[in-house]
């Protein structure tokens, strides 16, 4: 009998990643290195407009997504069929079909030119290749959200109630979304054509120049004795290199594959391995300065500096990695887990001796963005650096490499974009049916005019928007989709509203039960997924608090007067702190439940640090303290009632 199919894995079902081998693998890779050269040139010195730089990018991203990824998760992984050729040629007509349509397409007015047969055939064309690509990229769950709005914006005219909308015709939707930039070449896509890509490419280089070894050699030096010192390892390492990465499931795969197996070899079990590498991986999405590619898309949507978003989630980042270092620290107390074998441990010398060039793109991305340079060119200068510390370290440096880290780049990046795509469907299906506004409606009428329950229920729809896609497409759909009730009808700030999503987003990728990262760590650690979705949650369990914390206090992300500034960030770690203790339940010893419950409403109160609700919290908390004080007095005097009476042991 068939095993049954979860919907998780139903959700998360893509089509087999191929690795072509003889002479269709050096073709793809020259023609990933050819893409990645336009993209750049695009990005950095074209004077096309935006709609001919994205179109051109995404349709020779098709032309490889075809290649690369089979229909199905049971396809040949080294052969393409017939069928993958015969799409893969479709999308390399629309390529050549736009290019000499663009000056056209730039010059006609939408909605009032007619379109041409041409223009009928090859804009669906592009639309089921876009979808395609999702389905094949993404899975099966994001892939229903677009066919979902694509129904209702086509027939929702038919529905009664608040839900209804205008006619759109066939030919009103493909105009829309199809020949403007406000459907699938909307800012996700125009993100992933520009400062995505070079800050990928960015992390891809560092990688392969021996970056990733050497911030993992200096996470070793820094925390490899200690107590816990695999799992501290594998927090600072992750959280370096998923920083440059932007994607919790590549700093799963690159930095798992390592830290995990030591984990385990030190006796940590599969799953506990697992979820404190996913916890990790995922914070490096909001960690400065790079975070990741969302943060691209919400400077996009607000208009907000990229620096000031930068500068804003310093604060949160750091104290979602300072809880998760306690409880590892804590649980790897409780469960007696050492340090790593001293010969595995390199010095804190050696390990800068060897690599403390690579410090120089860390110092370039930062200096570029002081000095307020367009996050493309941060991220241009960034790569630039790479390369040039790679060319100092003549003896590591191969063209051969760098060959084959920028096409390796350009194939990362074919998920990103076939979800970015299709976020930019769903997007524009929103714009054309004003379905923001409907949303709104909806959620006053589960949450009325309070600003908490609003937030709980934007955090859960969040969440389940990221359910088996990458994170920006995530944020960009609650961005369109709920930003505007928070912005609009609670005079949230811009920052703090589309910051609170983001967060939301790049948790969605570690929250059962489609937790893409914990289902990439799953193959390595053996272990079931949402087991170590699990694990990962409880680890970083004060990151799904510190969203609510910063819409209350904008004083977390530095957006307030100086005392209010260091009241708010003193009154916050305070608060992580007792919620990583309670969440353990250990600290010097185990401890039950009523202590537990006591921190964590000592730490609510400390996330709103109003002058009562702080004293709240002292008291509640310094009863908790209490009563672990009496506790340990109590069994310490019991343990020595039992000791013999001449000290012996």
């Amino acid at each position: 009998m068939a095993r049954p199919i979860s919907l998780a894995r139903l959700a998360l079902s893509t089509g087999a990643r191929r690795r072509p081998t003889g002479w269709l693998a050096e073709v793809l890779r020259a023609y990933a290195v050819a893409t990645a050269g336009y993209t750049i040139y695009a990005a950095t010195m074209s004077t096309w407009d935006v709609l001919a730089r994205t179109i051109v990018f995404l349709c020779l991203m098709l032309v490889m997504v075809f290649l690369l990824v089979g229909p199905t998760e049971n396809s040949d992984p080294k052969k393409p069929t017939i069928f993958d050729y015969a799409l893969s040629l479709l999308s390399l007509a629309c390529l050549v079909f736009f290019i000499f349509e663009m000056e056209e397409i730039a010059q006609r007015i939408t909605l009032f030119d007619p379109m041409t047969p041409s223009y009928w055939f090859f804009g669906y064309a592009l639309l089921f290749l876009a979808v395609e690509a999702a389905r094949r990229t993404v899975g099966v769950g994001l892939t229903l959200i677009v066919l979902v709005f694509m129904a209702y914006n086509l027939w929702g005219h038919h529905f009664d109630g608040p839900l209804s909308h205008g006619v759109i015709s066939y030919s009103h939707f493909l105009d829309i979304t199809v020949f403007t930039t406000d459907g699938i070449f909307g800012v996700p896509v125009q993100v992933t054509a520009t400062y995505a890509f070079l800050f990928v490419m960015f992390g891809t280089l560092l990688e392969r120049s021996g970056g990733g070894a050497f911030f993992f050699d200096v996470a070793a030096a820094a925390t490899g004795r200690r107590v816990g010192g695999p799992a501290k390892v594998a927090v600072f390492s992750s959280g370096l290199f998923g920083m440059m990465s932007g994607s919790p499931t590549a700093d799963v795969v690159t930095t798992g594959s390592v830290t995990i197996p030591i984990m385990k070899r030190l006796g940590y079990s599969p799953t506990l391995a697992g979820g404190v590498e996913v916890a990790a991986s995922t914070g490096g999405s909001i960690l400065p300065p790079v975070m990741g590619s969302a943060v691209f898309i919400m400077a996009e949507f607000t208009g907000i500096d990229y620096l000031d978003i930068v500068i804003a989630g310093l604060v949160p980042a750091l104290l979602y990695y300072a809880g998760i270092f306690l409880q590892v620290h804590l649980r790897s107390r409780r469960l007696g887990l050492l340090g790593l074998p001293p010969e595995q441990i390199p010095s804190m010398w050696s390990a800068f001796k060897g690599g403390w060039l690579f410090l120089v793109p860390l110092a370039t991305l930062t200096t570029a963005l002081v000095v307020r340079y367009s996050p493309t060119y941060v991220a241009l200068y960034g790569v630039i650096s790479v390369i040039a510390v790679w060319l100092v370290r003549w003896s590591r440096f191969s063209i051969r490499d760098l060959y084959d880290g920028i096409a390796q780049t350009t194939f990362n990046m074919v998920a990103v974009t076939g979800a970015c795509a299709a976020a930019g469907m769903v997007i524009g299906g929103i714009t054309m049916t004003g379905l923001a506004g409907k949303v709104s409606e909806l959620l006053h009428l589960l949450a009325g005019p309070n600003l908490g329950l609003t937030l709980v229920l934007s955090a859960v729809m969040t969440i389940i928007l990221g359910m088996g896609m990458p994170t920006p497409a995530a944020y960009a759909l609650a961005a369109a989709l709920i930003a505007p009730t928070l912005t609009g009808d609670f005079g949230v700030s811009l920052m703090q509203a589309h910051l609170f999503l983001l967060y939301f987003a790049v948790l969605s990728a570690m929250t059962p039960p489609v937790a893409v990262a914990a289902y990439a760590a799953a193959g390595i650690a053996d272990a079931q997924p949402v087991a170590i979705a699990s694990v990962a949650c409880k680890f970083a369990v004060a990151a799904f608090f510190l969203p609510f914390a910063f819409v209350y206090d904008p004083g977390i992300l530095l957006m307030d007067s100086p005392i209010w500034i260091v009241m708010a960030v003193l009154s916050t770690t305070v608060a992580v702190f007792l919620i990583s203790v309670g969440s353990e339940g250990f600290w010097l010893q185990a401890f039950g439940w009523l202590p537990r419950v006591l921190m964590f409403a000592a730490a609510v109160c400390f996330l709103a640090p109003q002058i009562v609700t702080m004293a709240i919290g002292c008291v509640l908390a310094a009863l908790a303290a209490l009563m672990l004080y009496r506790q340990s007095s109590s069994r310490s005097g019991e343990a020595v009632k039992s000791a013999p009476a001449d000290g012996s042991v």
